[in-house]
């Protein structure tokens, strides 16, 4: 039990066991017995003249997959290798399977695209969608055959015919489409090449007869746009004629030439009536950096300076930390000129510029004073990637004079016998990438990249990946129109049955002459220089209260046709400055036609006030002007204000005058404040203190079990 425990772990750990048996029946240990097996069957049927090629249709998958199984992808595979090589050169991958005719229909073509493609750089491989759901399901192919392209990590289907110049074009599509420049005049070639300074790479020229770039040297292009920029010379154009014969070209054979620091002269030239893709990768891994780079990031660092491996593989980098401008030239070009005399493979000359790495400087120079403001150089070796270095700096500054050189080149000297000679050691921060596009431009390209893919897969996705999205989003086209159709039917009908007589607006305007109004309005802003009051009735009692909505409150005033007046003229100027907040609402109730609504909710309100009986003769007695219910309609409960009584706290408070003295006429002895306006008004007393402690939520609240009907 334990072996068949461990062999079935085996099996499904590992993609290929897996994948052989699903195919043969085990994980390919005993393949060579099945496959025997099946060639026996097959001669059995032989002797009966029975021959799969009599149906012209291949069922032995074993000779099917023949030509294909160098190309086979397993899941990890691709995610671990195949995508992060897809940023070197572009895949074209084939999804098929088992008993797939359309698959059979488009194998010559496959097969000879694919020898062409690969000879040229492009990588090829191949899916089995019945072995390799999960990767199959990755890459989105639904049906088989599906035949895909890879750059960069992103994946582009193809939907065109399967044909040879269909695929071609497809694969030359993936490519973007700024890797080669045409060079067409002589001073355009001059402008070309005088951007290695820029750039901090070297420049490739390709000559050639053909009026379109080649598909080689596009994909060439891409596998080494990190490192050289590339333009094409077509030969048979006018005005390339000066240009050929400056450089001794020959317009019948394919040239490329690549330039350094030195435009009149290209450093390394090859020559061949067929280029090939592994001559031409051969000559320009030899040619990928300028004579003299500029440590531009740490991934160059990196590799023009790499960590010494073994006392044997010892590699030294020479640096000129030097600065920009004319004052800084002559110290370069002196410096350039030493490298090329004394290049070496354990050797690299690199140069830096002081005011773009700072920090590089600083630790190499010390912020000494006679390196300041020259050039200095530098002769270090990384000892690991943690940035720990040896190195040794000249003692004086470097100004390309013959002393120097003597100097420079008698240390170089005494370094291949002395390595202790670089006696300093410190630790190098990561350069910056002074070549990185802005963060707007990274954002702008994944944008329209964005844009791009959803455009593609808008007209080319198969529709079982857009069913979920078109489902998503008439989802919520469907909940927006008709939330939008039923609030607009719910407001008509409110307002038809609302007459416009039951909506009074009482002002409240802040003026200057009241000054005890002003200093509370301070505190918020409200929206309105006036509180909108309505009246609560059975007609829109629904809207504003039991279908009120979650977190807002309906605060409501009990007053009687006698204290209207004067209850609303002081309930607007308590509760103003809480008219900024939205969740609020404010109403008034007519006790002389709801006061039995009234008194079923006050029953709820635990000793908020003697309730008496309905049959009491005392019922109808019962003043309950003044009263304030701030009520919860989604939440189904009530807070209570009770009214102030005269000669609470002395009635310091309740004089007419602190509250209404904008009443007051300029004619004396006239008053509009009546004692009886006076005790009415003063019920609401501390109104606004109450209203505060209802924002924060710390008053008692009455929860009922539902809203009774306003009749």
């Amino acid at each position: 039990a334990t072996l068949l425990l461990s062999s079935a772990s085996q099996i499904l750990s590992n993609e290929e066991k897996r994948a052989n048996f699903d195919r043969y029946g085990d994980a390919g240990e005993s393949q060579g017995y099945s496959q025997h097996q099946h060639r026996q069957f097959h001669h059995f049927h032989e002797g009966f003249y029975f021959d799969e090629s009599f149906f012209h249709f291949p069922f032995n998958s074993e000779r099917r997959d023949t030509s294909d199984e160098k190309y086979l992808l397993h899941f990890s595979h691709y995610i671990n290798e195949i995508v992060p090589d897809s940023f070197r050169k572009p895949y074209l991958i084939k999804i098929t399977s088992d008993w797939c005719f359309s698959c059979i229909h488009i194998e010559p073509v496959w097969r000879e695209v694919a020898q062409e493609l690969e000879a040229l750089g492009v990588g090829i491989g191949v899916v089995h969608a019945g072995y390799e759901r999960r990767l199959a399901h990755h890459l989105g192919a639904h049906s088989t055959p599906s035949l895909l392209g890879l750059i960069n990590g992103k994946i582009t289907f193809f939907h065109n015919a399967v044909i040879r110049e269909n695929l071609r074009h497809f694969v030359e599509n993936l490519l973007p489409g700024n890797l080669v420049e045409k060079v067409r005049s002589n001073k355009n070639y001059i402008r070309f090449l005088s951007n290695w300074k820029k750039e901090n790479k070297p420049h490739v020229l390709l000559f050639d007869h053909m009026p379109v770039v080649p598909l080689l040297y596009k994909l060439t292009a891409f596998a080494y746009r990190d490192y050289l920029s590339f333009g094409y010379v077509y030969v048979g154009l006018r005005g390339t004629e000066e240009l050929s014969s400056q450089y001794n070209i020959n317009v019948y054979t394919p040239t490329m030439m690549i330039f350094k620091e030195h435009i009149n002269k290209p450093a390394d030239v090859v020559q061949a009536r067929e280029m090939k893709k592994q001559l031409i990768d051969d000559f320009l891994s030899q040619n990928k950096f300028l004579m003299v780079a500029r440590l531009t990031s740490q991934r160059l660092f990196q590799e023009l300076c790499p960590v010494k491996k073994s006392h044997r593989q010892r590699k030294h980098c020479v640096v000129l930390l030097t600065g920009e401008g004319d004052k800084f030239a002559e110290a370069y070009e002196a410096f350039l000129t030493f490298a090329v005399a004394n290049t070496k493979d354990t050797l690299k000359f690199v140069h830096i510029y002081n005011d773009r790495q700072p920090e590089f400087a600083d630790t190499l120079l010390m912020d000494e004073e006679k390196y300041r403001g020259k050039s200095a150089v530098v002769i270090l070796e990384r000892r690991n990637n943690a940035g720990k270095i040896a190195y040794k700096t000249l003692e004086d500054a470097w100004q390309g004079s013959k002393e120097d050189n003597f100097i420079l080149l008698d240390l170089l000297d005494q370094l291949r016998t002395d390595p202790g000679l670089l006696s300093s050691e410190t630790v190098l921060a990561d350069l910056n990438d002074e070549l990185a596009p802005m963060f707007l431009i990274r954002w702008l390209y994944s944008t329209l990249d964005y844009i791009s893919d959803w455009w593609d897969s808008l007209f080319h996705s198969n529709w079982r990946e857009m069913m979920p999205l078109l489902s998503l989003l008439f989802s919520a086209l469907f909940i927006l129109f008709g939330t939008v159709i039923v609030q607009a039917f719910s407001d008509s009908s409110d307002a038809r049955e609302s007459p416009p007589s039951e909506k009074e607006e009482t002002t409240a305007k802040t003026e200057k002459n009241d000054a005890s109004f002003s200093k509370e309005s301070n505190s918020r802003i409200p929206k309105k220089g006036f509180v909108e009051v309505t009246e609560l009735t059975d007609i829109n009692y629904n809207s504003n209260l039991v279908r009120l909505r979650p977190g807002h409150i309906n605060v409501v005033l009990i007053l009687s046709n006698s204290t209207k007046t004067a209850l609303l003229q002081k309930f607007a100027l308590e509760v103003y400055t809480f008219t900024g907040t939205s969740c609020l609402h404010f109403s008034f109730l007519s006790l002389d036609k709801h006061r039995e609504w009234l008194e079923y909710l006050l029953e709820f309100a635990q000793d908020a006030a003697p309730i008496p009986n309905q049959y009491d003769k005392h019922f109808l007695e019962r003043d309950y002007t003044g009263y304030v219910l701030a009520l919860n309609g989604h939440k189904k409960y009530f807070c209570l204000f009770k009214p102030h009584r005269s000669g609470d706290e002395g009635g310091t408070l309740g004089s007419c005058e602190d509250y209404d003295s904008s009443l007051h006429t300029e004619a004396r002895g006239k008053s509009s404040c009546s004692p009886g306006s006076r005790s009415i008004k003063n019920k609401l007393h501390k109104l606004s203190f109450w209203m505060e402690r209802l924002l924060e939520g710390s008053l008692q609240r009455f929860y009922i079990p539902s809203w009774p009907a306003l009749d």
